[in-house]
């Protein structure tokens, strides 16, 4: 029998909730075919405090070392540590899947399965602002070509994957200089993949129509904010945030993926941090996709199998309905994941 194949994960520790999505995280990894070793940097707000840049020199060090991490809520206070990282990583893409969870408690009655592929740079959030006089207020919008292009590429590679199409979205027609470089990038990297059906939707018609039409939607790739927007939306519609996971890449010229982040889309949770109440599902959703991402399919489909087995059994924490603490919930998920990775 050949040894388990071991891969090293760096872990970006950060605020609240963070220590018990951790445990969480380890739990599942120890029941894996695989072996995870988990290499830990401390990014809680408090250490951030007392190291100052060493915390982010340390985390950037080792994530070009590995290639691949995982990362906990932190707290933004005088900085974005997600910022900061996107910027010294230089990851240009975001990838959020949000997918209807049989059984799960929600106000929206439509199967949903859409991937939001948002370029991680640029937009509005490239610049706070500023204050003219005591009446008026500018921010500058900034479109760049090159992380339209891997967004687009990493759309319609995904889209190839899944055997369906693309959806570009955007205010073209009122913002058409910044937004309309941004479609013409993505129809120029379209015709690099004529078997796969495209098409570019303004924003607000594509959000009304997802809600009418979701069968319509399947991969969508679109500016910073405009992913930022729609990923909470769709998370909304499948029935909480709390099972939104999202994975942040970079790439090399040719387009191949060089430095892979992971991370659940929800926050730092302080009012329930440490009492073990906390929802593990998008954590242990994350490193379902990071297990993919380093070519364990059968680990990743199982642990994914599994999650979605124990919500449907209503076998749930409270956030989502259910009774079950971090850890009998976690419990659950490797009680399931074990039969159905014996099963495969």
């Amino acid at each position: 029998m050949r040894p388990p194949k071991s891969y090293t994960i760096v872990e970006l520790l950060g605020d609240g909730i963070s220590s018990e999505l951790s445990r969480s995280i380890h739990t599942v990894a120890e029941a894996l075919p695989c072996r995870l070793q988990f290499t830990p940097v401390d990014l809680s707000l408090e250490e951030r405090a007392r190291r100052g840049t060493s915390a982010y020199d340390e985390s950037v060090e080792l994530v070009r070392a590995h290639r691949i991490a995982l990362k906990y809520p932190t707290v933004t206070e005088g900085e974005s540590p997600n910022a900061i990282l996107r910027d010294r990583l230089a990851f240009a893409v975001i990838h959020r899947p949000v997918m209807t969870v049989p059984g799960l408690p929600t106000n929206f009655n439509k199967p949903l399965d859409i991937d939001v592929v948002r370029i991680a740079t640029g937009g509005t959030y490239e610049d706070r602002g500023r204050r003219i006089g005591a009446e008026s207020a500018v921010s500058l919008r900034v479109i760049e070509r090159g992380p339209c292009k891997k967004a687009a590429r990493f759309a319609f590679k995904l889209a190839m994957t899944k055997r369906t199409h693309v959806v570009s979205t955007s205010k073209y027609t009122i913002q058409r200089a910044a937004d309309g470089l941004f479609e013409e990038t993505v129809e120029a990297v379209s015709e690099d993949y004529p078997g796969i059906p495209y098409r570019r939707e303004l924003f607000d018609s594509l959000l009304a129509g997802i809600i009418m039409n979701p069968e319509r939607y399947s991969v969508i790739v679109c500016p910073n904010e405009y992913g930022d927007f729609l990923s909470d939306m769709a998370c909304g519609l499948v029935g909480s945030i709390g099972v939104g996971d999202s994975a942040s890449y970079a790439f090399d010229e040719d387009g191949h993926v060089t430095l892979a982040m992971f991370d659940p889309a929800g926050g730092t949770a302080p009012d329930i941090a440490g009492r073990d109440l906390c929802n593990p599902t998008a954590a242990l959703l994350a490193l379902c996709t990071l297990l993919r991402h380093i070519g364990e399919l059968k680990a990743s489909d199982a642990l994914r199998a599994a999650i979605r087995d124990t919500l449907a059994a209503n076998e749930r924490t409270r956030d989502l309905g259910g009774k079950l603490s971090t850890s009998a919930f976690t419990a659950a998920v490797v009680g399931r994941m074990r039969r159905e990775h014996v099963a495969a």
